[in-house]
């Protein structure tokens, strides 16, 4: 006997910690599901402490996040729906190639390694992190106005100095230099490598027409590289939504269509007996 599930996994990206799923989780728990939100380890204090104090941001690893989010699916009862925005959309898909999770929806996601495509707007948005090859060995924080083009460009910058002020932290400089820039160019696997053949739970690409950091061409390229495998994979644009997708006005649009996407194609989960 089978059962959808009953667990949210959310996954936060760079720049961010758990509270920018705030909304999502109380939305997710009013409809009587589970919601958990891991942080990276080392990020489990609050937005104010890690901008006190960058050094977890720094010396964060990508295997060591993966590691640890991976031991947190696998301490449920039960198979969860796994979401990540931005580089948790990437490690959402690491983690549903380890064949954890039972549907996966990446929202306006970094690529793994492999997916060349790089517009001129994502190489702009990423530059203040790239410009200096210092930066490889620092956490690297946006400022208010490098946030409002990256993240936030469809809102007013009143509200995107808000949105600043309440959610944004430093990210990992290594993470940007070696996985924003370097990985397809390096021999060998890195650590963001992906079997795009393996057969793994459902997933569901969102994208955001005016995504400045993470465009559809981004995310249309990684969604293609899985017709290999012969899991569901589909794609959704969402016209004149940015970065900032799951916090700008509409988000509840968004978080509906991830989740009843979800719930309809994941794969069974054991009903206790």
């Amino acid at each position: 006997m089978t059962a959808t599930p009953d667990t949210v996994v959310l996954i936060h990206g760079l720049w961010m910690t758990p509270r920018s799923w705030e909304h999502w989780r109380d939305r997710f728990e009013r409809r009587g599901l589970t919601v958990v939100t891991p942080a990276y380890p080392g990020f489990e204090v609050e937005v104010e402490a890690l901008r006190a104090d960058d050094t977890p941001i720094a010396t964060a690893s990508v295997p060591a996040t993966v590691d640890h989010l991976a031991s947190v699916i696998e301490a449920l009862p039960t198979p969860p729906i796994l979401m990540g925005h931005s580089f948790g959309g990437a490690l959402t898909q690491l983690l549903l190639a380890r064949g954890l999770g039972a549907a996966g929806v990446a929202i306006d996601s970094a690529p793994p390694e492999g997916v060349r495509v790089t517009p001129l707007s994502q190489a702009r948005s990423l530059f203040p992190a790239l410009k200096n090859p210092a930066n490889f060995r620092r956490a690297v924080g946006f400022t208010q106005e490098e946030f409002h083009y990256a993240f936030t460009n469809t809102l007013t910058r009143e509200e995107s100095d808000k949105a600043w002020e309440r959610y944004a932290i430093a990210a990992p400089g290594n993470w940007v230099w070696a996985y924003g820039l370097l990985a397809n160019w390096r021999p060998g696997h890195q650590e963001t490598w992906v079997d795009y053949s393996v057969d793994r739970a459902p997933l569901l690409f969102i994208a955001g027409e005016k995504d400045h950091i993470m465009p559809p061409a981004v995310n249309r390229s990684n969604a293609k590289h899985w017709r290999k495998s012969p899991a569901v994979t589909d794609f959704h644009e969402f016209p004149g939504r940015d970065h900032w997708t799951c916090a700008a006005p509409g988000w509840e649009a968004v978080a509906d269509l991830a989740l009843d996407w979800a719930l309809e194609h994941a794969t069974g989960v054991r009903a206790a007996a």
